[in-house]
Protein backbone atom coordinates (compact mmCIF):
# COMPACT_ATOMS: atom_id res chain seq x y z
CA UNK A 1 0.00 0.00 0.00
CA UNK A 2 0.92 3.54 -0.40
CA UNK A 3 2.36 5.77 2.17
CA UNK A 4 -1.37 8.05 2.16
CA UNK A 5 -2.93 4.34 2.69
CA UNK A 6 -1.10 3.21 5.46
CA UNK A 7 -2.09 6.54 7.72
CA UNK A 8 -5.25 5.43 6.91
CA UNK A 9 -4.34 2.28 8.14
CA UNK A 10 -2.82 3.52 11.01
CA UNK A 11 -5.75 5.90 12.07
CA UNK A 12 -8.02 2.91 11.72
CA UNK A 13 -6.51 1.10 13.72
CA UNK A 14 -6.13 3.55 16.32
CA UNK A 15 -9.67 4.60 16.24
CA UNK A 16 -10.16 0.94 18.19
CA UNK A 17 -9.12 2.97 21.42
CA UNK A 18 -6.86 0.35 22.72
CA UNK A 19 -3.26 0.54 22.80
CA UNK A 20 -2.38 -1.02 19.37
CA UNK A 21 1.50 -2.83 19.62
CA UNK A 22 4.13 -2.22 17.46
CA UNK A 23 4.02 -5.40 16.16
CA UNK A 24 0.96 -5.18 14.84
CA UNK A 25 1.49 -2.39 12.68
CA UNK A 26 4.25 -3.65 11.30
CA UNK A 27 2.34 -6.83 10.17
CA UNK A 28 -0.75 -4.71 8.87
CA UNK A 29 1.27 -2.80 6.97
CA UNK A 30 3.68 -4.66 5.76
CA UNK A 31 6.61 -2.27 6.31
CA UNK A 32 9.73 -1.57 8.25
CA UNK A 33 9.77 -0.46 11.89
CA UNK A 34 11.93 3.00 10.22
CA UNK A 35 9.40 3.49 7.89
CA UNK A 36 6.45 3.31 10.38
CA UNK A 37 8.51 5.63 12.98
CA UNK A 38 8.46 7.91 10.02
CA UNK A 39 4.86 7.73 9.28
CA UNK A 40 4.00 8.10 13.15
CA UNK A 41 6.29 11.37 13.22
CA UNK A 42 4.96 13.01 10.10
CA UNK A 43 0.85 12.06 11.28
CA UNK A 44 1.58 13.62 14.18
CA UNK A 45 3.56 16.91 13.00
CA UNK A 46 2.31 17.67 9.64
CA UNK A 47 -1.37 16.24 10.79
CA UNK A 48 -2.03 17.16 14.45
CA UNK A 49 -2.62 13.49 15.28
CA UNK A 50 -3.05 13.12 18.71
CA UNK A 51 -0.85 9.77 19.01
CA UNK A 52 0.75 9.00 22.50
CA UNK A 53 3.19 6.35 22.67
CA UNK A 54 2.91 4.16 25.58
CA UNK A 55 6.65 2.68 26.39
CA UNK A 56 4.88 0.35 28.74
CA UNK A 57 2.33 -1.09 26.64
CA UNK A 58 4.74 -1.08 23.64
CA UNK A 59 1.99 0.59 21.53
CA UNK A 60 0.17 3.47 20.34
CA UNK A 61 -3.20 5.10 20.72
CA UNK A 62 -4.72 8.73 20.56
CA UNK A 63 -4.40 10.27 23.82
CA UNK A 64 -7.49 9.63 26.21
CA UNK A 65 -10.76 11.55 24.82
CA UNK A 66 -10.03 12.63 21.56
CA UNK A 67 -9.66 9.13 19.30
CA UNK A 68 -13.77 9.86 18.40
CA UNK A 69 -12.81 13.49 17.11
CA UNK A 70 -9.59 12.02 15.27
CA UNK A 71 -10.02 11.62 11.18
CA UNK A 72 -7.45 12.10 8.31
CA UNK A 73 -8.71 14.83 5.89
CA UNK A 74 -10.11 13.70 3.04
CA UNK A 75 -10.44 10.11 4.05
CA UNK A 76 -12.62 8.36 1.47
CA UNK A 77 -13.04 4.81 0.19
CA UNK A 78 -10.30 2.50 -1.67
CA UNK A 79 -11.59 1.27 -5.71
CA UNK A 80 -13.85 -2.13 -4.41
CA UNK A 81 -15.39 0.01 -1.80
CA UNK A 82 -16.76 3.11 -3.50
CA UNK A 83 -18.10 0.48 -6.03
CA UNK A 84 -20.03 -1.40 -3.72
CA UNK A 85 -21.37 1.66 -2.24
CA UNK A 86 -22.43 3.62 -5.43
CA UNK A 87 -23.58 0.51 -6.75
CA UNK A 88 -26.20 -0.10 -3.59
CA UNK A 89 -27.43 3.47 -3.70
CA UNK A 90 -27.66 3.27 -7.35
CA UNK A 91 -29.72 -0.30 -6.93
CA UNK A 92 -32.05 1.66 -4.42
CA UNK A 93 -32.44 4.22 -6.10
CA UNK A 94 -33.88 2.86 -9.55
CA UNK A 95 -35.89 0.54 -7.11
CA UNK A 96 -39.43 1.18 -7.98
CA UNK A 97 -42.21 1.64 -5.14
CA UNK A 98 -43.24 -1.61 -3.25
CA UNK A 99 -43.73 -3.78 -0.64
CA UNK A 100 -39.89 -3.30 0.55
CA UNK A 101 -40.26 0.82 0.48
CA UNK A 102 -40.74 1.48 4.04
CA UNK A 103 -37.73 -1.47 5.32
CA UNK A 104 -35.31 0.19 2.79
CA UNK A 105 -35.88 3.92 3.65
CA UNK A 106 -33.72 3.55 6.87
CA UNK A 107 -31.16 1.51 4.91
CA UNK A 108 -31.07 4.54 2.37
CA UNK A 109 -30.63 6.46 5.05
CA UNK A 110 -27.78 4.56 6.19
CA UNK A 111 -25.90 4.30 3.28
CA UNK A 112 -25.58 7.86 2.72
CA UNK A 113 -24.06 8.47 6.82
CA UNK A 114 -21.65 5.40 5.24
CA UNK A 115 -20.73 7.68 2.01
CA UNK A 116 -20.22 10.62 3.89
CA UNK A 117 -18.59 8.49 6.10
CA UNK A 118 -15.51 9.70 3.26
CA UNK A 119 -15.56 12.97 4.75
CA UNK A 120 -17.40 14.38 1.63
CA UNK A 121 -21.25 15.11 0.79
CA UNK A 122 -23.07 12.67 -0.53
CA UNK A 123 -24.75 15.11 -2.76
CA UNK A 124 -20.74 15.89 -4.19
CA UNK A 125 -20.22 12.32 -4.71
CA UNK A 126 -23.53 11.90 -6.53
CA UNK A 127 -22.07 14.38 -8.96
CA UNK A 128 -18.71 13.76 -9.36
CA UNK A 129 -18.39 10.22 -9.16
CA UNK A 130 -20.36 8.23 -12.12
CA UNK A 131 -20.87 4.50 -12.35
CA UNK A 132 -22.10 4.03 -16.08
CA UNK A 133 -24.50 0.63 -16.75
CA UNK A 134 -24.37 -0.11 -20.29
CA UNK A 135 -26.50 -2.06 -22.50
CA UNK A 136 -28.76 -3.63 -19.17
CA UNK A 137 -31.58 -4.55 -20.22
CA UNK A 138 -35.04 -4.14 -18.55
CA UNK A 139 -36.70 -7.44 -16.68
CA UNK A 140 -40.38 -7.41 -16.03
CA UNK A 141 -41.01 -6.80 -12.41
CA UNK A 142 -43.72 -9.50 -12.32
CA UNK A 143 -41.76 -12.18 -13.91
CA UNK A 144 -38.46 -11.60 -11.90
CA UNK A 145 -40.94 -11.45 -8.36
CA UNK A 146 -42.14 -15.85 -9.86
CA UNK A 147 -38.88 -16.91 -10.76
CA UNK A 148 -37.07 -15.13 -7.32
CA UNK A 149 -39.88 -17.19 -5.43
CA UNK A 150 -40.00 -20.23 -6.94
CA UNK A 151 -36.51 -20.63 -6.85
CA UNK A 152 -36.49 -20.38 -3.44
CA UNK A 153 -39.25 -22.28 -2.30
CA UNK A 154 -37.53 -24.96 -4.41
CA UNK A 155 -40.95 -24.96 -7.56
CA UNK A 156 -40.80 -25.95 -11.07
CA UNK A 157 -41.01 -22.81 -13.66
CA UNK A 158 -43.21 -22.79 -17.10
CA UNK A 159 -41.21 -20.40 -18.92
CA UNK A 160 -42.35 -18.78 -22.58
CA UNK A 161 -38.89 -17.70 -23.49
CA UNK A 162 -37.89 -15.92 -27.06
CA UNK A 163 -34.63 -17.57 -27.99
CA UNK A 164 -32.88 -14.64 -29.81
CA UNK A 165 -30.80 -16.87 -31.86
CA UNK A 166 -33.58 -18.60 -33.85
CA UNK A 167 -36.18 -15.84 -33.27
CA UNK A 168 -38.42 -18.02 -32.29
CA UNK A 169 -40.57 -17.81 -29.11
CA UNK A 170 -41.09 -21.58 -27.26
CA UNK A 171 -42.61 -22.93 -24.23
CA UNK A 172 -39.79 -24.22 -21.37
CA UNK A 173 -40.60 -26.80 -18.19
CA UNK A 174 -37.72 -25.56 -16.22
CA UNK A 175 -36.33 -26.06 -11.91
CA UNK A 176 -34.99 -22.95 -11.23
CA UNK A 177 -31.39 -23.04 -9.59
CA UNK A 178 -29.04 -19.73 -9.79
CA UNK A 179 -29.56 -15.95 -10.70
CA UNK A 180 -26.87 -14.37 -11.83
CA UNK A 181 -26.18 -10.93 -12.59
CA UNK A 182 -23.43 -10.41 -15.41
CA UNK A 183 -22.70 -7.53 -17.22
CA UNK A 184 -25.98 -5.46 -16.09
CA UNK A 185 -28.07 -8.21 -17.31
CA UNK A 186 -29.85 -10.60 -15.15
CA UNK A 187 -29.86 -14.45 -16.53
CA UNK A 188 -31.62 -17.77 -14.58
CA UNK A 189 -29.70 -20.94 -14.37
CA UNK A 190 -31.94 -23.32 -14.48
CA UNK A 191 -32.04 -27.21 -15.38
CA UNK A 192 -34.44 -27.26 -18.61
CA UNK A 193 -36.39 -30.29 -18.04
CA UNK A 194 -36.47 -30.49 -22.08
CA UNK A 195 -33.05 -30.65 -22.56
CA UNK A 196 -32.20 -32.23 -19.34
CA UNK A 197 -29.64 -30.23 -18.91
CA UNK A 198 -28.48 -27.00 -17.00
CA UNK A 199 -29.24 -24.15 -19.18
CA UNK A 200 -28.81 -20.12 -19.13
CA UNK A 201 -32.21 -17.82 -19.65
CA UNK A 202 -31.89 -14.11 -20.23
CA UNK A 203 -34.84 -12.65 -17.74
CA UNK A 204 -35.71 -10.04 -20.18
CA UNK A 205 -36.24 -13.06 -22.98
CA UNK A 206 -38.92 -14.25 -20.70
CA UNK A 207 -42.66 -13.24 -22.04
CA UNK A 208 -44.00 -14.70 -19.06
CA UNK A 209 -43.21 -16.60 -16.06
CA UNK A 210 -45.70 -18.94 -14.18
CA UNK A 211 -45.21 -21.51 -10.67
CA UNK A 212 -45.67 -25.01 -11.68
CA UNK A 213 -47.00 -27.29 -9.23
CA UNK A 214 -44.01 -29.65 -9.00
CA UNK A 215 -40.89 -29.80 -6.58
CA UNK A 216 -38.14 -28.96 -8.33
CA UNK A 217 -35.10 -30.64 -9.57
CA UNK A 218 -32.23 -30.33 -6.98
CA UNK A 219 -28.77 -30.14 -8.06
CA UNK A 220 -25.25 -30.36 -5.61
CA UNK A 221 -23.80 -27.41 -5.04
CA UNK A 222 -20.60 -28.53 -6.60
CA UNK A 223 -22.29 -29.04 -9.77
CA UNK A 224 -23.82 -25.43 -9.62
CA UNK A 225 -20.50 -24.13 -9.06
CA UNK A 226 -19.21 -25.75 -12.35
CA UNK A 227 -21.91 -24.52 -14.38
CA UNK A 228 -20.99 -21.17 -13.10
CA UNK A 229 -17.29 -20.99 -13.15
CA UNK A 230 -15.62 -23.33 -15.13
CA UNK A 231 -16.64 -22.06 -18.69
CA UNK A 232 -16.40 -18.37 -20.51
CA UNK A 233 -19.22 -15.64 -18.89
CA UNK A 234 -23.19 -16.67 -18.92
CA UNK A 235 -23.05 -19.41 -21.54
CA UNK A 236 -22.41 -22.95 -20.28
CA UNK A 237 -21.26 -26.25 -22.02
CA UNK A 238 -20.73 -29.84 -21.35
CA UNK A 239 -16.71 -29.79 -22.64
CA UNK A 240 -13.88 -27.26 -20.83
CA UNK A 241 -11.37 -26.32 -23.66
CA UNK A 242 -8.98 -24.03 -23.48
CA UNK A 243 -8.50 -20.96 -25.35
CA UNK A 244 -4.89 -19.60 -26.16
CA UNK A 245 -4.79 -15.68 -27.10
CA UNK A 246 -1.91 -13.50 -28.79
CA UNK A 247 -2.65 -9.68 -28.00
CA UNK A 248 -0.27 -7.08 -29.45
CA UNK A 249 1.95 -5.25 -27.44
CA UNK A 250 -0.10 -2.14 -27.56
CA UNK A 251 -2.73 -3.83 -26.57
CA UNK A 252 -0.89 -5.70 -24.06
CA UNK A 253 -0.92 -2.73 -21.74
CA UNK A 254 -4.61 -2.51 -21.29
CA UNK A 255 -4.99 -6.29 -21.51
CA UNK A 256 -2.28 -7.10 -18.91
CA UNK A 257 -4.48 -5.56 -16.15
CA UNK A 258 -7.51 -7.81 -16.81
CA UNK A 259 -9.29 -10.35 -15.38
CA UNK A 260 -11.35 -12.55 -18.34
CA UNK A 261 -11.36 -15.44 -16.05
CA UNK A 262 -10.24 -16.64 -12.64
CA UNK A 263 -8.49 -19.36 -14.45
CA UNK A 264 -6.40 -17.49 -16.77
CA UNK A 265 -2.60 -17.36 -17.08
CA UNK A 266 -0.37 -14.67 -18.90
CA UNK A 267 2.58 -14.63 -20.26
CA UNK A 268 4.52 -11.67 -21.57
CA UNK A 269 6.62 -12.55 -24.40
CA UNK A 270 9.98 -10.70 -25.77
CA UNK A 271 8.30 -8.14 -28.09
CA UNK A 272 6.11 -7.04 -25.75
CA UNK A 273 3.06 -8.91 -26.73
CA UNK A 274 0.70 -10.95 -24.36
CA UNK A 275 -0.41 -14.61 -24.72
CA UNK A 276 -3.25 -15.35 -22.87
CA UNK A 277 -4.72 -19.20 -21.80
CA UNK A 278 -8.14 -19.71 -20.41
CA UNK A 279 -10.84 -21.96 -20.20
CA UNK A 280 -14.12 -22.12 -22.24
CA UNK A 281 -17.40 -24.38 -22.84
CA UNK A 282 -18.77 -22.24 -25.44
CA UNK A 283 -17.59 -19.88 -28.05
CA UNK A 284 -20.30 -17.21 -28.39
CA UNK A 285 -19.17 -14.81 -25.38
CA UNK A 286 -15.46 -15.43 -25.89
CA UNK A 287 -15.52 -14.76 -29.70
CA UNK A 288 -18.00 -11.28 -29.03
CA UNK A 289 -14.57 -10.02 -26.49
CA UNK A 290 -12.34 -11.45 -29.15
CA UNK A 291 -13.52 -9.22 -31.89
CA UNK A 292 -13.10 -6.19 -29.82
CA UNK A 293 -9.63 -6.21 -30.17
CA UNK A 294 -10.05 -6.27 -33.62
CA UNK A 295 -6.42 -6.82 -35.38
CA UNK A 296 -5.12 -6.33 -32.13
CA UNK A 297 -5.30 -10.57 -31.29
CA UNK A 298 -4.83 -13.57 -32.89
CA UNK A 299 -6.55 -17.21 -31.55
CA UNK A 300 -3.80 -19.32 -31.50
CA UNK A 301 -5.74 -22.08 -30.23
CA UNK A 302 -8.36 -24.10 -30.93
CA UNK A 303 -9.12 -24.57 -34.56
CA UNK A 304 -12.90 -23.99 -33.94
CA UNK A 305 -12.08 -21.21 -32.20
CA UNK A 306 -9.97 -19.50 -35.11
CA UNK A 307 -12.68 -20.69 -37.59
CA UNK A 308 -15.68 -18.81 -35.41
CA UNK A 309 -13.52 -15.57 -35.22
CA UNK A 310 -12.47 -15.88 -39.13
CA UNK A 311 -16.00 -16.78 -39.61
CA UNK A 312 -17.33 -13.48 -38.02
CA UNK A 313 -14.57 -11.21 -39.31
CA UNK A 314 -15.26 -12.23 -43.14
CA UNK A 315 -18.79 -11.90 -42.42
CA UNK A 316 -17.98 -8.15 -41.14
CA UNK A 317 -15.37 -6.83 -43.54
CA UNK A 318 -18.14 -8.21 -46.63
CA UNK A 319 -20.66 -5.15 -45.29
CA UNK A 320 -18.13 -2.82 -45.88
CA UNK A 321 -16.56 -3.78 -49.63
CA UNK A 322 -16.95 -1.28 -52.37
CA UNK A 323 -19.53 -1.21 -54.28
CA UNK A 324 -19.07 -2.52 -58.21
CA UNK A 325 -18.49 0.27 -60.50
Amino acid sequence: MDRTERFYKIDALLQGGAIVPVDRFLRELEVSLATFKRDIEYMRSRLNSPIAWSKADGGYSYTQGTKTQQALPGLWFNASEAHALLMMQSLLSDMQPGLLGPHVAPLKARLRAVIEAGKHPVGDVESRVKLLNVAARSVADSNFEVVAAALLRRQRLQIDYFNRSRGELGAREVSPQLLIHHRGNWYLGAWCHKQDAMRSFSMDAMETASVVSKTAKSLPQAALDRFVGQGYGIFSGSEVQWATLLFSAERARWVSRELWHPQQTLTQEEDGSLTMRLPFTDMRELTMDILRHGRHVKVIAPRALQEEVHKELQAASAQYAPSPV
